[in-house]
């Protein structure tokens, strides 16, 4: 196992009701700003729990943040709330809500000229505004971790920041606000969690079997109990085991002294970015092609998953390998998430913009082993036509 240090501040309110009580994990007297979608919360019922618990406090509403947030939108809210003077923010949604709302506190303290610098350049986080979440759909861990990824719509860049101050104070997380959810986002945040553990798990042995079967608990909780959501999202227990599994891949506790990956993450993200497609199903078409790609140097990793995710144990090693990326393709496409470019009419032009992009950016050493590069990348996207 290798060195690692392991930090998560985040407090969680599981469970029905539990909106009612973050009126007390806020400081009296707080100036707050609720940040919100595109208004599902108020079919929902959310909204309205919300409100009525910070009924003694000044709040001021932002809503319409987009999925995968918009840079623009969000410098909107910056500038509303510093001329308010908020100083404590609610997200109140899924992945992209809090995520904006991550960008959002820490560019009110950002002290250089362009927020944008803290994805470009890396700038750090020296201070940012404290925040809580009240979590809708159940996807991409961002109401436990302090990582935010955000599109720039003038440039079509999708990038990543975090820090440890971007982790939320508190997060809710009530089943019963996720009961309205569409199919297609249940069966978009199933995939998404899955390969955030995946990306984490999927590399190579270093002697951790704690965190090998903590990851392997959640990929079979996910396997098990997404299907059900997806059949019956009204049905408490299944919801709950859904979103404390969605929670837990993304949340670090699977990570600590263990390789990751990521480079899916970092290749889907510019089809998002170019053509606007659901992020889970980005994920759910480069994996495949990046498993395949890499499969000798994931090997040993790949047969563990697969005979103990999948149950494959049987045949030569290429056929166990094979047949543990078809499991996991027929896996996502049992949830109706198709897994080729040529699905999403994506051909090979995209795949050359993609390739200038990374080499305008320098981009190099991607995967647990670094040894992912732009040449590489092509020959994923390309896999996956």
């Amino acid at each position: 196992m290798n060195n690692f240090t392991f930090y998560n501040p985040v407090k969680i309110l599981f469970g029905k009701g539990q909106i009612s009580a973050i009126a007390k994990e806020i400081p009296q007297g707080a100036r707050i700003m609720v940040t919100y979608g595109g208004g599902s919360i108020k079919r929902n019922g959310v909204y309205d729990q919300v409100m009525e618990a910070l009924k003694d406090f000044y709040v001021l509403e932002f809503s319409d943040i987009e999925p995968n947030p918009h840079y623009e939108t969000l410098m909107q809210a910056v500038d509303i709330a510093k001329r308010q003077q908020i100083d404590f923010f609610l997200a109140v949604g899924g992945g992209s809500v809090i995520d904006g709302t991550k960008f959002i506190v820490a560019a009110m303290e950002f002290e250089g000229e362009d927020p944008w610098d803290m994805m470009t350049k890396r700038t750090p986080v020296k201070k940012a505004v404290p925040f809580g979440t009240v979590l809708t759909l159940p996807a991409t861990g961002s109401e436990m971790n302090s990582g935010s990824v955000v599109t720039r719509v003038s440039t079509k860049e999708k990038l990543a920041f975090g820090s440890p101050l971007t982790f939320p104070k508190f997060s809710v997380l009530d089943p019963e606000a996720t009961f309205t959810l569409p199919v297609r986002q249940i069966c978009n945040g199933v995939v998404d969690a899955f390969t955030h553990v995946l990306e984490q798990y999927l590399t190579y042995p270093v002697n951790a079997p704690l965190q090998d079967r903590m990851a392997e608990a959640v990929l079979l909780t996910l396997k098990e109990e997404g299907p059900k959501a997806v059949q019956n999202p009204q049905d408490y227990d299944t919801m709950a085991n859904f979103m404390w599994a969605a929670t837990m891949a993304l949340n670090g506790v699977i990570r600590p002294g263990v390789p990751t990956d990521w480079s899916t993450h970092y290749i889907a993200h510019e089809l998002t970015a170019l053509h606007g497609i659901d992020h889970a199903r980005t994920l759910a078409i480069v994996l495949p092609s990046l498993l395949r790609y890499k499969s000798e140097q994931k090997k040993e990793k790949l047969l563990q998953y697969g005979s103990r995710v999948w149950g494959v144990n049987s045949g030569t090693e290429d056929e166990r390998l094979e047949a543990t990326v078809e499991a996991t393709i027929a896996f996502f496409e049992s949830l109706g998430i198709q897994t080729k470019l040529s699905d999403y009419e994506v051909g090979e032009d995209t795949i050359d913009t993609i390739i200038e992009r990374f080499e305008a950016r320098g981009v190099k050493d991607l995967g647990e082993r670094a040894d992912i590069q732009i040449a590489d990348v092509r020959q994923i996207l390309t896999m996956s036509l």
